[in-house]
């Protein structure tokens, strides 16, 4: 039986979550036991409205990035938009392509294929030179290509960098970059995939075909002080592409000049909008008498539009009406208020007004969500609207081309999917034109128009992916014999594997596997063209990029023009995953820096045994309504694990061994007030030993849906089981 632990919450705070955010006991029991109790989380869980997305502009070079672009498209300018070749870098480039062709860019898009490195190559560039190209935009890649782009500044390219990698300690230059790794990105989310920085980048480009960018406006509020009638207090808050820019209280006495106080300069030349303006003009009236005139456009009259409702309730009424201050108590003024109405109402207006915009979004979104899994982006924060509007808009039928019929393929249409079905059944297949060197294939996928040609596309991916399935298996049996030893001869905290009989597209699989099975830090290698290519996986909170760049430190020399020169060709990455490259004849290098690395590994504890469970159920609470709460959680992935229940004094009622060497079990449970259908995978070996028919046992399970012809019913999948005491 595995050992489990049910974290101690209090009553109190459980309670508190379920008032303040007006959601059930059971719900609020599981956010505290995850720990996520502050608004700016569980909102997060709790919404999924794009609304709450965080605006694109928020980047410190968004702007900039825009303006190229628009002076590309107008100037008509060539361009190039260079990706990576894995899940993540297809769909930054189908966006970003997408969107640059429809508004009438000559844009063409690169892949690194072959034995291409990561990132961009002087090939690339060069071949861009013969075209006549003037502007490189790099996706899921660039941060790294320090001297790749100093080479295009010296053929008169400009370069932008739209990445989300961890940047290094030198940032390519001259570049026009958008990472929200770098420390003065101003984003405000760390975590988002290259796709995700694309997307962005699409956003603002939408927005900026609006009379609103770059156009900055006023927000201007009166309140009375409520402790001295004599007073008012003149709120202002100056935004710009949907962003605050500034802002100002003014205390002021009724009778002031206008001249006394810093509205008048803070206000000069400014387009202002009121909430009322009848009542605010009597108020500023009031204060500052006929020595102040102010043209005012009350934008009360334009959201009625969409809300007749609010015709006649006051900035106070609003800030007590707003769901962003219940989870941020920082905006809960009425000026935080009239600004969240004002974001709120352009983006409604954009949806009505404009049904192409949100068309093209929704499909926009189905690439983010792939690309949020496929790259393991943490399941919080924005990533969990992205997945979740993304995989909505699948579930509703209205997949983009291309990803209907791998959906279709993958017998995924005539199901719920989840995030469980894209991670298993459609981003490996994706995954696979990248690491058998035809990323390309992947990205016609998606912007092939002819239907015929992408049936044979899609066709011609499916059997890479069963190659690419080989492969893996064939470098687990290279691998995993070695692995034992590799790991003793490094101190019990790294496994290194090197063999030229690896496939290099299933380096990153093979280390991943090494992590899961012995639980260290793991490093797979092979050799192509005297190059060898490596992949680095981590856990136990080990920092991957970190221990690459030292080690391309250690192995440093000095070439012919005394220049100190890297280990590796190129490095980088994320976190716990990265990838490296370096010269075949620098082996002894390589192995005498990671030997003087090792000390610097230190690993957390981590037996990886222990359960956590997030409720126990009784059998009342277990009915099929329970899915909705299953559902709540969705997205399931990184820093998001599938919730797990406990329940106690379940009689086993009947049972079925399945499986061609029968060594799964179904289980039916009798919970007192129905009877679940309990999977237990590889656990035929505990019945007639640990439990039997008739039984009463406790379990832990996860919830999910089972679908059969067409037929879908909620059954448990049970991870440990036991007779109860």
């Amino acid at each position: 039986m595995k050992t489990w632990n049910k974290k101690p919450i209090t009553v109190t705070v459980v309670n508190s979550i379920s008032a303040k955010y007006k959601i059930d006991t059971l719900t609020a029991v599981i956010l505290a036991r995850r720990g996520i109790t502050e608004g700016n989380d569980i909102e997060f869980y709790l919404e999924d409205n794009a609304r709450y997305l965080h605006n694109p502009f928020l980047f410190s070079n968004m702007e900039d990035v825009v303006d190229r672009i628009l002076q590309a498209k107008d100037e008509g300018e060539k361009v190039l938009i260079f990706g990576d070749r894995d899940v993540d870098g297809i769909t930054s480039t189908t966006i970003l392509y997408d969107y640059l062709t429809s508004i009438g860019i000559d844009a063409q898009t690169r892949l690194p294929g072959g034995t291409d490195p990561y990132g961009l190559n002087l090939k690339a560039i060069d071949d861009f030179e013969k075209e006549n190209g003037t502007l490189i935009i790099t996706v899921d890649c660039g941060i790294s290509n320090v001297s790749e782009i100093a080479y295009a500044a010296d053929k008169c390219m400009d370069v932008i960098v739209l990445d989300h990698h961890n940047p290094p300690d030198v940032l390519p230059e001259p570049a026009i970059i958008i990472d929200p790794k770098c420390e003065d990105s101003g984003y405000p989310f760390k975590d988002i995939s290259g796709c995700a920085v694309a997307y962005k980048v699409v956003t603002a480009l939408r927005f900026a075909m609006s009379d609103l960018y770059k156009n900055e406006v006023a927000l201007l509020n009166v309140r009375r002080d409520a402790q001295n009638k004599d007073k008012m207090f003149v709120d202002v808050m100056k935004i710009e592409n949907l962003v605050e820019k500034s802002s100002i209280t003014e205390e002021v006495e009724i009778g002031t000049p206008i001249s006394n106080t810093r509205l008048l300069n803070y206000l000069s030349g400014q387009q202002i909008f009121v909430w009322d303006e009848k009542s605010t003009k009597n108020a500023l009236y009031e204060l500052f008498g006929t020595g102040a005139e102010f043209n005012c456009f009350d934008f009360r009259n334009s959201v009625t539009e969409f809300w007749p409702s609010f015709k006649t309730l006051s900035l106070s009424d609003m800030r007590k009406k707003s769901k962003i201050a219940v989870y941020n108590p920082e905006f809960d003024t009425e000026i935080s208020a009239f600004f969240n109405i004002f974001v709120t109402y352009h983006d409604t207006y954009i949806s009505k007004h404009f049904p192409g915009y949100v068309k093209s979004n929704e499909r926009d979104l189905q690439l983010v969500a792939l690309a949020a899994l496929a790259d393991i982006m943490p399941l919080k924060n924005e990533n969990r609207i992205f997945v979740r509007k993304g995989i909505e808009s699948m579930n509703k039928g209205n997949s983009r081309e291309g990803l209907l019929e791998l959906l279709s393929v993958q017998n995924l249409l005539e199901k719920k999917i989840t995030s469980t079905d894209i991670s298993w059944n459609i981003n490996p297949v994706l995954n696979a034109t990248g690491r058998l060197g035809q990323p390309e294939l992947g990205l016609d996928i998606f912007l092939t128009k002819e239907n015929d040609k992408r049936r044979e596309l899609i066709n011609e991916v499916i059997s890479m992916n069963a190659k690419r399935k080989q492969f893996g298996m064939d470098a687990w049996e290279i691998g995993n014999p070695k692995a034992k030893e590799s790991i003793k001869n490094h101190g019990d905290k790294l496994c290194v594997i090197l063999d030229e009989k690896i496939n290099r597209g299933v380096s990153g699989t093979l280390a991943a596997k090494l992590v899961q099975t012995y639980n260290v830090p793991s490093i797979a290698m092979t050799i192509v063209d005297d190059t060898v290519i490596g992949s680095m996986r981590s856990c136990r909170g080990f920092d991957v990029t970190t221990f690459l760049d030292a080690i391309d430190e250690a192995g440093a020399s000095v070439d012919a023009d005394g220049e100190k020169k890297g280990l590796f060709i190129s490095h980088g990455g994320h976190n716990y995953a990265a990838g490296f490259s370096f010269e075949k004849s620098k082996i002894e290098e390589f192995e005498k820096a990671l030997a003087e690395q090792i000390p610097n590994i230190h690993l957390s504890d981590d037996d990886g045994e222990v359960i956590d469970i997030d409720a126990e159920l009784t059998g009342k609470e277990l009915t099929p309504k329970i899915l909705d709460l299953v559902d709540l959680f969705e997205p399931y992935g990184e820093a998001n694990r599938e919730l797990v229940f406990l329940s106690k004094n379940m009689r086993i009622e009947d049972y079925l061994i399945m499986g061609k060497e029968s060594q799964h079990l179904k289980l039916t449970l009798n919970t007192g007030k129905m009877k679940w259908p309990a999977i237990f995978w590889s656990g035929a070996e505990h019945l007639h030993t640990e439990f039997d028919k008739g039984d009463m046992i406790d379990v832990i399970y996860t919830i999910e849906r089972n679908t059969y012809n067409g037929n879908t019913t909620p059954q448990m999948r049970l991870i440990s089981a036991w007779r109860s005491k």
